[in-house]
């Protein structure tokens, strides 16, 4: 039924690389000084050792990778990355409650950017390097870049990368699937690369640069500053971070089409071009509302209504204001755009533009269906007749997130938290933003959540990053029989 020993090699392989990612972060350790050496050699040795074992034991493993398997390596592998992650926090006492460490990590490698601490600038530079480093490895996805190479070791990836790379039709750009990771993922570098040469031109000094360009691109809104992106009252750099967040949003096949100045195909696509108007169009009604009231004007209120649009849009969860000071029909706006989330194929979590776009023609149709009932009037996407069976995905997902919030409200609730904050902290790490509204607003953090409100807060991060029905699939008693 299972193929275990593979399930197991895989797994091995992935906790190897990333204990390498962790020494990453000793050079950064020792150029700035800040003693973290042992703490991140040690949790890099502890992950390269158990995940060598593992793979050792597993070598001889047949290469017959099911479907049914690679639902439970990507589960089980982002849980484990984060067990092994929390390491750095712990072995050096800065965050000394695992479950803390924990929810740290896995905010980290889900790209929700949701934090428990209360003075991010206190952490040595090594730490904080492999904070905003797991937020980059999880964007794009430590799945999708093990598929390069797991053809190595002769095992063919489809399957992870179906159940791993978000939204509803993972697009390949090469019909060979370690091509297609490779691809994906030099586009990730390019614009990782681009965006810290621009904010470090912009006035950021280059550690800052790096972070912040690893947490933009992968819709994290993990910063090295408490006051996230509001510590520099720069408008270039507000402007950069914005650009890169819209495309880090963006499906990354148009990307990979724009890098080869194929425009043409990119416009052509509705879900850019309805991605794009929610942008424009949320930004000039915030713009116009902050005018309207003289809470901000000009230049300023346009950069802080766009850069809020497209940070919460797509769930990478910078600030550069406290929107819930606004007055509350902003917050509303704002907290109505973290149902969204980007494009599919790209970094960012939420329902997706895609599926809010089938579900708005679809009730389309079924206005002109009631009006002519015997026409057969299909939806569709891109020109293309959108199949039933597409369409009734679209509807289980929505259907489960909705049904998932309302079980996580009344989970918070129970707590004894207000309406706000239940809806804030629920919508926030399921949609994989970060801040929310109420006690986790822009300007707050989790800290005050007890711990079982963090695990459950962290599941909700999971299978958030994972669109639901890669982790709810293994609750089904279907999915472990023959």
């Amino acid at each position: 039924m299972f193929n275990h020993r593979l399930v197991f090699q895989i797994l091995g392989l992935m906790l190897l690389i990333e204990g390498l990612f962790m020494w990453l972060c000793i050079p950064v350790s020792m150029l700035f000084r800040d003693h973290e050496l042992v703490p991140l050699g040690a949790s890099g040795l502890i992950s390269i050792f158990s995940g060598g074992m593992i793979w050792l034991f597993t070598r001889k493993a047949s290469k017959v990778l099911s479907a049914r398997d690679g639902f439970l390596i990507v589960s089980i592998g982002w849980i484990l990355f984060s067990i092994f992650g929390s390491l750095p926090y712990i072995l050096s006492g800065e965050i000394s409650s695992f479950t803390d460490a924990f929810f740290e990590t896995i905010s980290g490698f889900t790209t929700t950017g949701a934090s428990i601490l209360n003075e991010i600038e206190i952490l040595p530079h090594g730490l904080l390097f492999w904070r905003s480093l797991t937020q980059w490895l999880g964007g794009m996805g430590i799945i999708v870049m093990s598929l390069a190479i797991l053809p190595l070791i002769g095992v063919g990836g489809m399957q992870l990368f179906v159940a791993e790379v978000p939204g509803p039709a993972p697009d390949k750009l090469h019909p060979r699937i370690k091509e297609t990771a490779k691809r994906l993922w030099a586009i990730y570098i390019i614009f990782t690369f681009a965006e810290t040469l621009l904010l470090w031109a912009g006035g950021m000094d280059l550690f800052d640069s790096v972070c912040h360009s690893f947490t933009t691109m992968a819709t994290g809104g993990y910063s090295t500053k408490t006051a996230s992106l509001a510590y520099w009252d720069s408008p270039f750099i507000h402007y950069v971070v914005v650009i890169f967040m819209f495309l880090a949003g963006t499906n990354f096949t148009l990307s990979y089409f724009a890098l080869h100045l194929n425009f043409k195909k990119v416009w052509k696509n509705e879900e850019f071009r309805y991605y794009a108007s929610f942008v424009l169009g949320f930004t000039i009604l915030l713009t116009l509302i902050l005018s309207a009231t003289e809470i901000q004007t000009g230049e300023e209120s346009f950069r802080h209504s766009l850069f809020q649009v497209v940070s919460i849009i797509t769930t990478t969860g910078f600030v550069t204001f406290d929107y819930l000071s606004w007055i509350p029909l902003v917050g509303i706006i704002l907290f109505m755009l973290m149902f969204f989330g980007g494009s599919a194929g790209s970094t960012g979590g939420g329902i997706k533009i895609l599926r809010i776009v089938l579900l708005l023609k679809n009730s389309s149709m079924e206005l002109k269906r009631l009006i002519h009932p015997n026409a057969v009037i299909p939806v569709r996407f891109n020109k293309n007749a959108v199949s039933p069976d597409i369409l009734n995905n679209v509807f289980a997902f929505v259907s489960f997130y909705i049904l998932t919030m309302i079980i996580g409200v009344i989970v918070m609730a129970s707590m004894g938290y207000d309406l706000g904050t239940s809806f804030g902290s629920v919508a926030a790490t399921l949609g994989n933003i970060g801040p929310g509204i109420g006690l986790v607003g822009p300007v707050e953090n989790y800290a005050h959540i007890p711990i079982f409100g963090k695990w459950f807060l962290s599941f909700l991060m999971l299978i958030g990053r994972l669109e639901l029905f890669t982790v709810l699939i293994l609750f089904s008693p279907g999915f472990w029989k023959k």
